[in-house]
Formats: structure tokens, sequence, C-alpha cells
């Protein structure tokens, strides 16, 4: 397993995927809407571009968020598999074999984790302590652009871009520092 910084800022951001209806203006009021969603469960599919393959890896799935920090992403496809972050520790679930990774001993990631929790949680404070923080466009079509503020934090990710429409996110991008990307696309709200 590859563990990279961009699956987990993707699936971190993914808690807030369908926020409650409402139009963000400004920074404070899409925090605000983006902190509101306690729990949601969505469609998805992303696209990751790794030096290592010729061709870009394609999977989908199902997220799930119960705030304040229980994430899950299942992917379905291709193959199976499920990451599970709660409370500091990712357990990732192929067949038979299950790993746990305690993110403590991932140093050089606590501050993006931190501050995509900020982001989720609405903590303004908390996330322009680690990122240069852009929101563009308006309240209808949004695009949020998080720069890492930290030297260790920039080794590994440029950017994470968050696009969303209203009060819903519907893809997040990361740029990693080697040149690998991925683009998380949210479809549908899902029953829970």
């Amino acid at each position: 397993m590859r563990l990279t910084a961009g699956a987990l800022l993707a699936a971190l951001a993914l808690g807030a995927a369908r926020a409650p209806a409402g139009a963000p203006g400004t920074l404070d009021e899409l925090l605000r809407s983006l902190a509101a969603r306690r729990h949601g469960h969505v469609a998805f599919s992303e696209i990751q571009h790794r030096g290592l393959f010729d061709r870009p890896l394609v999977s989908s799935g199902e997220l799930f968020f119960d705030a304040p920090d229980r994430l899950e992403k299942r992917i379905l496809e291709p193959k199976p598999e499920t990451l599970v972050l709660a409370h500091g520790v990712l357990t990732v679930t192929r067949g038979r074999h299950t790993r746990t990774l305690e993110l403590a001993a991932w140093p050089q990631l606590a501050p993006l984790l931190e501050s995509l929790r900020a982001t989720l949680a609405g903590d303004r404070a908390g996330l322009e302590r680690v990122f240069s923080v852009h929101l563009e466009g308006d309240a209808a079509h949004w695009t949020l652009q998080l720069t890492p503020r930290d030297p260790a934090a920039a080794r590994l990710v440029r950017e994470v871009i968050i696009r969303g429409v209203q009060a819903d996110l519907k893809t997040i991008e990361v740029q990693e520092a080697d040149g690998d990307s991925s683009l998380l696309s949210i479809g549908a709200e899902l029953p829970p």
C-alpha cells in the first residue's frame, strides 16, 4: 500500500461533501456551512495520476462522514478496499488483510490533517495557521485554494483546490509536490 498525502487529504476533505443548503458568500460563511454537516453518505469517483504508472488510476465508491472525525472511504471499483480514519488512526482493509496506521507516526502530515479538520469544523484560525487560503467566485460557484505555509507540509502537497456549488463540494483536487495528483469528484447524496 502506498499511503499518499493526496489520498489522506482527499479522504479528510470529503467529510463535508454535502453541506446543508445555503449559499456561502464569504470564507466565514463557507466554513460555517461546511461545519454544519454532521453526517454524510455520497458517491465518488477519483482519478489519480502517479508517476509510477503509465495510466491514471481510476476508482469509485462511497464516502461516509460522522462528525467530528470519522471518515470512511469504500472503494468498490476496480477492487474493493475500505479506508477508515477515526481518532487519529487510519485502518485500511483489502480483502482479508487489514493494516492500521497511527497518524502520529507521520508527523509531516499532521499540519495538513489538522488544517483540513479545521476546514470541516469551520475553524478559520486553525486553517489559516497552516494554509494560505484563497476563496474565488461567488456563492453559486466557488473555489477554495489551500497552499501549505509550513515548509515540511509543502514538501508533500503543493496545493489543495476544492470546488463547490452553493454549499456542496463538487471536486477536490490535490497537487502533490512530487508531481502526482488526484481529482476526486463527489456525486449524489446516498441513502443512509
